[in-house]
């Protein structure tokens, strides 16, 4: 059996302390890079699905732009047809639709048709 000191004890003891605050140091630090690249791997994706999310808000904006120039078209024509003459209007828009070589036959009642005395 070896006998030990007691400043050896203490040389020991203190030795063990530093290694195990060196050891606590290196795990704490491994935590702190892991969170890191954690850290940096959720930012690259994040700023991945938002240049998706633009690019698709962009697409869309597009398409509503399209849509709202449609109904504003067919609003200004349901407002037309039922203006003044509207109803005019739609008849000579139809006489273009009658195929080729086809006669027009218009219907009216004879009463309308005749001149009153």
């Amino acid at each position: 059996m070896k006998v030990v000191s007691g400043g050896e004890t203490a040389a020991l003891h203190g030795l063990s302390l530093e290694r195990q605050e060196l050891l606590c140091s290196l795990i704490a630090l491994a935590v702190k890079l892991g969170l890191v690249v954690v850290a940096g791997i959720s930012l690259a994706r994040l700023t991945s699905a938002y240049q998706e999310r633009m690019e698709r808000q962009g697409e869309l904006a597009a398409v509503l732009e399209l849509e709202q120039t449609k109904l504003l078209k067919a609003r200004e024509r349901f407002d037309q047809l039922f203006m003044l003459e509207g109803e005019q209007r739609l008849i000579r828009e139809q006489s273009q639709w009658i195929a080729p070589n086809r006669l027009r036959v218009v219907w009216s009642n004879p009463e309308q048709a005749r001149p009153s005395p």
